[in-house]
């Protein structure tokens, strides 16, 4: 197993993938397989307006099924949002879910289920594995190549009163059915295709080098980090590249199979607490923080970020095991450089007089648990100071 772990179990969960151009002509006879009656599609408006979901109401029409339309979520899904969706899942009798979007609409149905079905509070969800009972079948359709929520055992949601990211985290989140069309993504501005994209990549290197990693997660990890280097500038700079798609949907999907089963680190933990504050872009805050997250997990991992900069295509031959690890952390800031993301945290709006809180936060979530490096809250404000 990875980084020298005594335990010699290993496990994996994943949905039924469906991927390729034009997978969403599979979208009802998928969830019809599941025995639904009457489908929850959960949605934004701006997807509403381009007509991928009208694409996928068709698809659900041919077979027979009704279907409820909500879409009233915004970019990081609040608690006051899930609860708006419960109450009209509920409502309108619905039997099943699909989410088309990125990981907000994902994550949000995920939400949605999950308060259907066990009832309480979101917060009553919060960390590992408190979920007890059956979910309704979910299919999920991405429209992004970034978040990996179509596979994976996560959902994020905002906690509007504390302001904070909560990270839920169980088996029984992970959809039945992904449907993984690449034409989804031409739609993407290049913002949010770098984003996205850089989203992806932190998970795939968090999900490598975690405590958690196994040499079933290692693969994924290691082949989205490929994919990404190869694809994720020529996709940011040209929305109708059908190979770039094509290529950064397969590493979004390998990332999320990845992180969903290997968790996470610090990258993510710090993450969630800024976009919970600021409702910011959560792959343009991964971009300012990863490559100091790398650098402060360096001497716990440096075999494991020299195999990153081999899956990267950087040539490393005749390098020191240190010196190739220097070289993944050198070219993330680069390819960052190179697709317009933020460097620092200050440019997306955060001021320092809340960093101790936001440190106080990030020890409090599941994905600091898999840091390949210890970390207490002076390391965490000492990485969100140098980040600002």
């Amino acid at each position: 197993m990875g980084n020298g772990k005594l335990l010699e179990i290993s496990k994996f969960a994943a949905p039924e993938i469906i991927f390729g151009f034009g997978a969403t002509s599979q979208t009802g006879e998928g969830v019809l397989r599941l025995g639904a009656r009457k489908v929850f599609v959960v949605t934004d408006d701006e997807l509403l307006k381009i007509g991928w979901v009208e694409q996928v109401l068709k698809h659900l029409e041919d077979v027979g099924l009704d279907y409820e339309v909500w879409s009233n979520i915004t970019s990081n899904p609040k608690d006051y949002e899930v609860i708006e969706g419960t109450d009209l899942y509920v409502k309108s009798e619905c039997d099943a879910i699909v989410a088309v979007g990125g990981g907000s609409a994902i994550d949000a149905a995920k939400a949605i289920a999950v308060l259907a079905t066990n009832g309480g509070n979101l917060k009553d969800f919060e960390g590992v594995n408190k979920i007890t009972k059956p979910l309704p079948p979910m299919v999920m359709v991405p429209s992004t190549g970034g978040s990996g929520s179509e596979v994976s055992q996560f959902a994020i949601i905002v906690d509007s009163a504390r302001k904070i990211k909560m990270t839920i985290i169980s088996k029984s989140l992970i959809p039945d059915i992904a449907v993984i069309d690449p034409h989804l993504l031409y739609t993407k501005d290049s913002r949010l295709t770098a984003s996205t994209g850089v989203d992806a990549l932190c998970h795939a290197i968090e999900s490598y080098v975690s405590l958690a990693a196994t040499p079933l997660t290692e693969v994924h990890s290691l082949y989205a980090i490929q994919l990404i280097s190869d694809n994720l500038r020529e996709s940011v700079a040209c929305r109708s590249n059908l190979e770039a798609k094509k290529s950064m949907a397969m590493a979004s999907l390998q990332a999320g199979l990845a992180f969903s089963n290997a968790i996470l680190g610090a990258a993510h933990a710090m993450t969630h607490q800024v976009d919970g504050l600021l409702d910011s872009h959560h792959g343009e805050t991964n971009s300012i923080l990863l490559p100091h997250v790398m650098e402060y997990n360096l001497i716990a991992c440096a075999e494991r970020y020299a195999k990153v900069s081999e899956a990267l295509g950087v040539r490393i031959e005749g390098m020191s095991r240190w010196k190739a690890a220097e070289k993944s952390i050198r070219w993330v800031r680069r390819l960052f450089q190179d697709i317009g993301t933020p460097e620092k945290l200050s440019e997306i709006g955060l001021d320092e007089s809340v960093i101790p809180q936001l440190a106080e936060n990030a020890l409090k979530d599941s994905c600091l648990v898999t840091n390949p490096r210890d970390a207490e809250k002076e390391d965490l404000i000492k990485l969100y100071t140098k980040a600002l």
